[in-house]
């Protein structure tokens, strides 16, 4: 499994990683979506040199050119809420893509431990496609696990892109340990060393949906 961490060459990326989790932009909800957004852009470009493509000739008023376009199908899936600004990125640039939608959201016993639920799924057949995964906060990886699962009743895609901005250490073990080796990729932004008592990435940046969308009650 190949792991990409953007933190390990500077660049935009690292830009809008200060700004995102600096208390003093995120004041800025407009700003905050952005900046996740524009990552899922970044993200979206470097993915698309891993893909295969294929020689196509167009006509221009001149001649005819011959051009390269992505020879696979791909499926854009996100996780509600705090995925849909990063996933946006993405879309703006794997325009043609189908997509796939998820909610996944924590149910707490008590202020230290939680559950995961599913509750509603929306996705194309992803049999032999290629299936990229965004979700900003990788923070234990079970929301991110759960929700590749409820996706493969939809069928086996051929490839799994793992898309996050920020990832704590012990998700990315996770991962490692929950996805096939052979067909996943992760990527994110910068790899956080460890996780709280509320399962929140320390340093991270809080709580991504809050910050886009406002408290929820």
């Amino acid at each position: 499994m190949k792991i990409v961490n953007f933190a390990d060459t500077p660049s935009l990326v690292s830009q809008y990683m200060s700004e995102l989790r600096d208390t003093g932009v995120q004041r800025d909800p407009l700003r905050f979506r952005r900046n996740l957004e524009r990552i899922g852009e970044i993200m979206a470009y470097e993915i698309s040199k891993t893909m295969r493509f294929r020689t196509v000739p167009v006509e221009t008023p001149l001649a005819t050119a011959q051009c390269q376009v992505i020879d696979e199908k791909v499926v854009l899936g996100t996780i509600f809420r705090a995925g849909v600004p990063f996933h946006k990125g993405f879309l703006d640039y794997f325009d043609r893509a189908q997509n796939a939608f998820v909610s996944a959201y924590r149910k707490y016993n008590d202020k230290d431990s939680f559950d995961v639920f599913i509750e509603y799924i929306a996705s194309p057949r992803l049999d032999g496609k290629t299936l990229i995964i965004a979700d900003p906060m990788l923070a234990t990886g079970s929301s991110m696990e759960l929700s590749y699962r409820a996706l493969l009743t939809k069928g086996e895609p051929s490839h799994i892109h793992v898309a996050s901005v920020i990832a704590s250490q012990a998700a990315i073990d996770f991962i490692k340990a929950n996805f096939p080796d052979d067909r996943t990729t992760v990527w994110t932004g910068v790899i956080d060393p460890e996780i709280n008592s509320h399962s929140y990435i320390v340093p991270g940046l809080g709580d991504a949906g809050d910050l886009a969308y406002g408290e929820k009650e």
